[in-house]
């Protein structure tokens, strides 16, 4: 990736609090990268840029750079200066396993913010790889936004079975839904069937994840089944591309 000066970063002001001002301009440097105003590979501002920007000394401009790199945003190049880390997120779709551990597996902190659910009286279908799949009323559909260490990664719509999970709506469903399903209604995942699709997440579909400018995005249909044809979930969810890597093994 090209390395030039990012110039339309631009600081607000930071908060008038208690907080050590090398914290709040890590904070602000971070919460630039989150946008997408700072890109994997890009560099952040020099010491020399943040003590003019902040009005700061070197010492707390040298300490917001160290905070940086401690919390792993950014990686120091002796001579070069410092860039945002690619924090780039592998998942395999060969091997049935959710979100949360995916990013525990990246060593990543993962959390779930739910932002609505709706029970529902009618089936719901879904065409994923050619073949059309329902999944029979009545059913709870959730919607929920995943983070790694509380950057946005992923939205998703859900729809679980009523029949094999009761009650569902009435657990905690910021928890992983996979831990649900095996610890409190003896269900384990045996097949799932998955497609994907390249998008573009641009105006509305921005808020979410957090960004003020249009990024590539994967689509991911999908159904999961805990025995032959009986099926727990389906799935709508969208992955930033510029965060998300999908990998496949095949054999002969």
């Amino acid at each position: 990736m090209p390395q030039k000066k990012v110039s339309s970063w631009s600081a607000v002001s930071t908060e008038s609090n208690s907080l050590p001002k090398y914290f709040q301009i890590s904070r602000e440097i971070i919460a630039s990268i989150q946008r997408g105003v700072l890109q994997p590979g890009s560099p952040v501002p020099s010491e020399n840029e943040i003590i003019e920007r902040f009005k700061v000394s070197n010492t707390t401009a040298r300490k917001a750079l160290a905070e940086l790199e401690r919390a792993g945003w950014v990686i120091r190049e002796k001579g070069r200066g410092t860039f945002v880390r690619d924090n780039t997120i592998v998942r395999a779709i060969n091997r049935i396993f959710g979100f949360t551990r995916n990013m525990i597996e990246a060593g990543r902190k993962p959390s779930t913010r739910l932002i609505g659910f709706h029970l529902r009286d009618s089936d719901h279908t879904q065409v994923i790889n050619g073949r059309e799949y329902t999944l029979k009323a009545p059913l709870c559909e959730i919607e929920r936004v995943r983070y790694a260490d509380d950057v946005p990664m992923m939205q998703e719509t859900r729809y679980i079975s009523l029949q094999l999970c009761p009650e569902i709506h009435k657990r905690n469903l910021e928890r992983s839904l996979y831990e649900i399903y095996e610890r409190e209604y003896g269900l384990i995942l045996t097949e799932i069937q998955q497609m994907l699709s390249a998008i573009v997440l641009e105006g509305d579909h921005l808020r979410p994840f957090r960004l003020d400018k249009p990024v590539p995005a994967f689509r991911v249909e999908g159904v999961s089944f805990c025995g032959k044809e009986l099926i727990v979930e389906m799935e709508n969810s969208i992955y930033r591309g510029d965060m998300y890597r999908f990998a496949a093994k095949a054999v002969r």
